[in-house]
């Protein structure tokens, strides 16, 4: 394989990798020539993918995956944190535990990955990738610990841009809208879909494989001089609401 990208040969570790945007970046990486493991909730193969379980919330069972791959594979290069989500849960009614939790899957563990990624990536260089949302940029009601802890992704970043640069990039993707696997139970039925789509720029959702592509460029040295941003992958983001609130009011 012609190592276009820069990674052949590369080992590189992607949380919540089993399925949608994980799996895509996941899969989009191996494509790239480099050795690729997920974690997620069980483990075993997917496309030839080696799967390990872990809870990416507890740091010594964090800590033990990482020193078992680098154990096995003789490094790690490439870490890829996309472990995440919530449900809906209103702040004021949310309780202190599912807070916690929510805090914990989006940020805190995040943080305890990329501890455990640090001693091994500082010998050889490295690139972190952290998947953040478009949640992290605006009002978030509904979902508001799991908007803060994205945010805090974000600056996580930008500050161990300086504090582990130049030996390892830190970088974040905002992510828009995004179809998987989960697309109607998130956005509602097709009729939904397309009223979503209809006020981004783009006039559609985007695709798994198109965060995957964005997550190979940070990982690869093509973005050498690129540490501590926030790469917007959202289609153009949404168009105000207030323009056609005023509109419908002139009318």
């Amino acid at each position: 394989m012609d190592d276009i990208h820069g990674i052949a040969g590369k080992v590189a570790l992607v949380t919540g990798g089993t399925r949608g945007i994980g799996l895509a970046i996941a899969r989009k990486l191996a494509g790239a020539g480099a050795k690729v493991v997920v974690c997620g909730r069980n483990s075993g193969s997917i496309d030839g993918i080696e799967a390990l379980a872990c809870d990416v919330r507890d740091p010594d069972a964090v800590k033990a995956m990482v020193e078992d791959i680098v154990a096995r594979h003789g490094r790690l290069d490439i870490l890829v944190n996309n472990a995440g989500g919530s449900p809906d849960a209103a702040l004021g009614t949310t309780s202190p535990r599912l807070a916690e939790k929510v805090v914990g899957l989006n940020l805190m563990a995040p943080i305890y990955m990329s501890q455990a990624a640090y001693p091994h990536m500082r010998k050889t260089g490295g690139s972190i990738v952290n998947i953040a949302s478009v949640s992290a940029m605006r009002p978030s009601p509904g979902t508001a610990a799991y908007s803060a802890a994205k945010a805090g992704l974000i600056a996580l970043g930008r500050s161990l841009a300086h504090e582990w640069g130049p030996d390892i990039r830190v970088n974040a993707i905002v992510v828009g809208y995004i179809e998987t696997e989960a697309t109607e139970a998130t956005y509602g039925d097709a009729a939904t879909q397309a009223a979503i789509a209809h006020n981004i720029g783009a006039r559609r959702l985007g695709r798994a494989d198109e965060i995957a592509a964005a997550a190979l460029f940070l990982a690869s040295p093509a973005s050498s001089y690129v540490t501590g941003a926030a790469l917007e992958v959202h289609g153009g983001g949404e168009r105000p609401p207030f323009l056609d609130i005023v509109k419908e009011q002139s009318a």
